[in-house]
């Protein structure tokens, strides 16, 4: 094994943490007999020769060497090494990834584009495997065949051939999960794919490979879902949660005789192969050698990109170790992969069926905007005796209402439920989710105050590598508006070091959280003005803000005045916004405002400028100031400036010809304020409303400060270009900031604030404005 390993210069190669000279101990690791070195040999592969999916010249050397490693049956865990080999070779460089390389990129394009030829080139030998004897290896290779192979006719072939004599249940799903991959990547073939799965979905001898073939049906070919998908869904989880763990060959499926069909369903005439090239299923363990080169090549269409789930929250991951987790034989390491193992042992630890879970991600993804379904049976699913299942549909609930419109009510109030539950795990899933809902968690409000109530432990958290924050159950109750959360902000202020976010939760309560202006004040009187002074003071000055507390511009001119040098400029920045949020409360702050503006051009003045503004309404004073901020050479110090000059209004109507020159600026925020506080300053709304909905079709992320505006205006033309952008906002189901890969702890908020200022500008401007 591992011919020629040596005469590589791996020394002359890198990887993400230096020289590749290395690699050959984690390749040699990977065929070692000690479970522990494996495991460091793989996590060593992923974290630095595969770092995050990157191909290095030493990850394209590696490749025949892995192939070794693969088809050595003496070599153990060869599950994860297949696995490895995926990741390297299926990474697909469309069209539109092609036309975004810039000079920099070009060395990495053209190392995935090698590393992808070589492994697809060797991608035979996975047909070997798909009956190997290790069900790790057969786990992993169904996914290899689908990604990799250049001839998908055939691989469907042999995962319809291999479904009926596969023993174990696991390994079965992923057969058809491969067979879903194919149809993802080669469209002619979804309406295939899909008739066959369509009879699984309806026939097979399992409910999970029934609920695995719906999965699948969903995201490849949605249109052959039955119309009664939700209550079938719903039958299958209780058919599984009532049967008794599978295990062995199924009498049924124990092989292909006369009167079975691939799949392990009744054979019947319509279920024949189709006409075309290629259709001749291949042996279970073809040769490698037979398996590419007697093969024609089919047309096919260009591979697509595949997205297999729904991302998974970011408060309490569900972690995803390798294929093989659980199969063979296992340590304790300090590694990732062993730490996603440990993680995944925990998360599946007395579940009859931990892929479950999995499956019903991949059925929500791919039933994407049938919103109504998805509801219906996350409904069902948090009904569920199975706590596991509840826990699952928790999590699955908040990347449903994150990512799409819709009526909530009936699904948040099943969430609330879960806070009473004895499982810590469950009970905490569901108020990380309701936190993120805001004024959608409404139906939930005594389930939170109930939690809130009887779990004063949890009213702050504590951690090991920063400040303290706020419970998960106080935020949402808060974020509600909900006064009962003030006793646990008012006991907040009372401990040692302040929760972080206690001024942001005081926001959200407005005049039900006057009580707590008072404490706010006392703490802040007593914050030591050294180097750690803004992560005590800044909570307590976000907190006044929001109260507007006007007594408390003494202490507050006493943080302006002291403000250290380490972060002095942050903390002065929350003090202005203080005192500018007090008002004429303030006044006593102004010479101490008139002192700050002396510098014009620089950011201290502009925010100095804004807050003497709003203190005493001295145009003549700040205008200059703010004048010359609108010269800075920095981007964020001319937006500042120019939502200033708004505020002035027509005191400041000077100054229009300097914002309407900023609507060709190149920066498309600063093109914004500038179209906003032109109308404030002139009331010409003509140049403002062109700017603002260029804007809006440009970058999503403006759309709430645009909407804010139109409101502001009045209701909008009817039949405007304004109106339809605005209807077109409302009847749609995705949220607008919703991505792909990650998420914003207020994208439902904000989303929500985005459909109401819609329905406010739209108001009065004909029947059937808001929805």
């Amino acid at each position: 094994m591992f011919s020629g390993i040596d005469e590589v210069d791996w020394a002359s190669m890198e990887h993400a943490y230096g020289p590749a000279d290395d690699v050959p101990e984690l390749l040699r690791g990977l065929a070692s007999d000690d479970p522990a070195e494996r495991e460091a040999a793989l996590d060593g592969m992923y974290g630095a020769v595969h770092h995050q999916g990157d191909v290095y010249a030493c990850t394209l050397a590696c490749i025949p060497f892995l192939f070794e490693l693969v088809v050595d049956p003496g070599v153990q865990d060869r599950g994860g090494v297949v696995e490895l080999l995926t990741s390297i070779g299926g990474f697909d460089l469309d069209e539109d990834d092609e036309a975004e390389i810039d000079e920099d990129e070009i060395e990495g394009a053209a190392n995935y584009a090698m590393a992808a030829a070589a492994v697809t080139a060797g991608a035979g030998v996975f047909f070997e495997l798909i009956a190997d004897e290790d069900p790790g290896v057969r786990l992993a290779a169904p996914l290899a065949l689908a990604t990799l192979h250049r001839h998908p006719v055939r691989v469907l072939a042999l995962l319809r051939e291999r479904l009926p004599v596969e023993p174990d249940e696991e390994v079965r799903l992923a057969l058809v999960e491969a067979a879903g991959r194919v149809a993802l990547r080669h469209r002619p073939l979804a309406e295939r794919v899909g008739k066959w799965l369509g009879l699984l979905a309806s026939r097979a001898d399992s409910p999970g490979l029934r609920l695995a073939a719906l999965a699948q049906l969903a995201r490849c070919s949605p249109d052959g879902l039955p119309g009664d998908v939700v209550p079938v869904v719903s039958g299958l989880l209780r058919e599984m949660r009532s049967a008794p763990e599978e295990s062995g060959v199924r009498e049924e499926s124990a092989g292909t005789g006369t009167g079975a069909s691939p799949g392990g369903i009744p054979a019947r005439e319509d279920d024949g192969p189709e006409p075309g090239p290629d259709t001749t299923p291949a042996p279970a363990a073809a040769p490698a050698a037979a398996a590419v080169d007697s093969d024609p090549v089919e047309p096919i269409e260009p591979v697509e990109p595949v997205q297999a789930v729904e991302p998974v929250q970011a408060v309490d991951p569900e972690p995803v170790a390798p294929a093989e987790a659980g199969r063979g034989e296992h340590v304790a390491t300090p590694t990732l992969v062993g730490q996603l193992r440990s993680l995944s042992a925990q998360e599946n630890a007395g579940r009859g069926a931990p892929w479950a879970a999995d499956l019903l991600r991949t059925l929500h993804v791919g039933l994407d905007d049938r919103v109504g379904d998805r509801t219906a049976l996350l409904a069902d699913q948090l009904r569920s005796p199975d706590r596991r299942q509840r826990i699952d549909a928790v999590r699955m609930s908040g990347g449903l209402i994150r990512a799409w419109r819709g009526p909530y009510e009936e699904l948040v109030a099943l969430v609330g439920e879960q806070l009473a539950d004895p499982e810590p795990r469950l009970a905490e899933a569901a108020s990380h989710v309701l936190e993120e809902l805001f004024g959608l968690a409404a139906p939930a409000a005594d389930a939170l105050a109930a939690r809130l109530a009887a779990d004063p432990g949890g009213w702050v958290r504590t951690w090991a590598g920063g400040p303290p924050g706020l419970g998960s159950t106080v935020k949402a109750l808060a974020r509600l508006g909900d006064p009962r959360a003030v006793p646990a902000l008012a006991a907040a202020l009372e401990r040692e070091q302040v929760a972080h976010d206690v001024g942001f939760a005081v926001g959200h309560l407005g005049a039900a959280a006057r009580p707590l202006a008072g404490p706010l004040r006392r703490r802040l009187a007593e914050v030591e003005l050294d180097e750690g002074a803004y992560d005590r003071a800044s909570p307590l000055l976000a907190g006044l803000t929001a109260l507007r507390a006007g007594e408390a511009a003494p202490e507050v001119l006493r943080v302006l005045r002291g403000a250290p040098e380490y972060r002095g400029e942050w903390l002065r920045s929350a003090a202005l916004r203080a005192l500018g949020a007090f008002g004429p409360a303030a006044r006593e702050a102004v010479p101490e405002l008139r002192a700050l503006i002396r510098r014009p051009g620089t950011a201290s003045a502009t925010e100095a400028a804004e807050a003497l503004w709003a203190v005493s309404g001295d145009a003549d004073a700040v205008l200059p100031v703010l004048i010359e901020g609108l010269q800075s050479d920095q981007v964020h110090d001319r937006r500042s400036a120019a939502v200033a000059l708004g505020a002035l209004g027509p005191r400041a109507a000077v100054v229009a010809p300097r914002l309407r020159g900023l609507l060709a600026h190149d920066e498309l925020w600063l093109r914004v304020d500038a179209a906003i506080a032109l109308w404030e300053v002139s009331g010409r709304t003509r140049e403002t409303v062109a700017a603002l909905l260029t804007a809006w079709e440009q970058n999503r992320h403006v759309r709430v400060r645009v909407a804010e505006c139109l409101a502001r205006m009045g209701p909008v033309p009817e039949g405007s270009a304004a109106a339809h952008v605005l209807r077109s906002e409302l009847v749609s189901v995705r949220r607008h900031n919703a991505m792909d890969g990650g998420y914003g702890s207020h994208d439902i908020h904000e989303d929500e604030k985005l459909l109401a200022l819609c329905r406010q500008a739209l108001r009065g401007t004909g029947k059937g404005s808001t929805p």
